[in-house]
């Protein structure tokens, strides 16, 4: 007999065998309604043992699925500047080894130094955003960096027409005007997505999942729910368009809060669409 050791899946994958690496950011300190995301991470690497690896889906098992867990990082709260170059460190790591980094947040705050990684390995990345929220302030109370704005920074970053973003359903009216005028600002479903992926083919792709695109009667664990979003079944099916239609070459989930769900259901909804993605990715 031996002790199980927390893994995301009891993976066995080692590093170098790897194609994907997962990574928590476990991050929080510009939500700005219920705090929670930081603990996302290590709660669902603690109960993805209880998901079964086989997928109905798509008639394949996790267990062949070649993915590193790198575990958490360890990230400053008292530093958002240092805790962003920290995972941008990381990712660069990862991708300089030619291998997909995939972050769990954490809030969306997190995905900007993912994304800033990958730009510097793929100068012509596109952003493919799935959210309730427009995230296109350009600044909250005064801060550039928050999780209200990190589309707007990423923006700054890739500039006009590489950006898609889906599902939205809030946010101020000037973010909605930006996003029409500049980012292909899909508002409520996936209704595009297939002609925005068309537009993207060949060009590398970040994936953007911010759980909150889902209803919350499906996901009440996050920090800002907002009702009238996707089902998971909605979810999955166009997560597995991008990742069939696309180069996915990083990606990350994000803002689960799962003490704002005690029944476990919400983790439970953000693991079976990590398990489904992984196997995707990995085979």
């Amino acid at each position: 007999m031996k002790a199980r050791i927390d893994k995301f899946f009891l993976t066995e994958t080692l590093y170098e065998y790897a194609k994907l690496v997962l990574f928590g950011a476990p991050f929080d300190s510009t939500t700005s309604f219920r705090p929670g995301a930081r603990f996302a991470s290590r709660v669902m690497r603690a109960e993805s043992f209880g998901l079964e690896t086989y997928s109905p889906y798509l008639d394949k098992d996790l267990s062949d699925a070649k993915f590193y867990d790198a575990g958490d990082l360890e990230l400053t709260f008292g530093d958002t500047k240092q805790a962003l170059s920290d995972i941008k460190a990381f990712a660069k790591k990862t991708l300089d080894d030619k291998k997909i980094p995939f972050l769990i947040g954490g809030e969306h705050l997190v995905s900007l130094p993912a994304i800033e990684a990958a730009l510097d390995k793929y100068p012509d990345l596109r952003l493919i955003h799935f959210d309730a929220h427009t995230d296109l302030r350009d600044d909250y109370l005064g801060a550039k960096l928050s999780h209200a704005t990190v589309i707007r920074r990423a923006y700054d970053l890739l500039g006009g027409g590489k950006i898609a973003q889906f599902g939205i359903r809030s946010g101020e009216k000037e973010e909605f005007v930006f996003g029409k005028e500049h980012t292909n600002l899909h508002p409520f479903n996936f209704d595009g997505l297939e002609e925005r992926l068309k537009e993207f083919e060949g060009r590398p792709v970040y994936l953007t999942i911010d759980l909150d695109v889902l209803d919350p009667s499906v996901f009440p664990g996050t920090g800002t729910p907002e009702a009238g979003g996707v089902s998971f079944t909605e979810l999955l099916n166009a997560a597995m368009l991008v990742l069939d239609k696309s180069k996915v070459v990083a990606l990350d989930m994000v803002e689960l809060s799962p003490h704002y769900d005690i029944s476990g259901a919400s983790t439970a909804v953000a693991l079976k669409l990590l398990r489904e993605m992984l196997i995707k990715l990995c085979m």
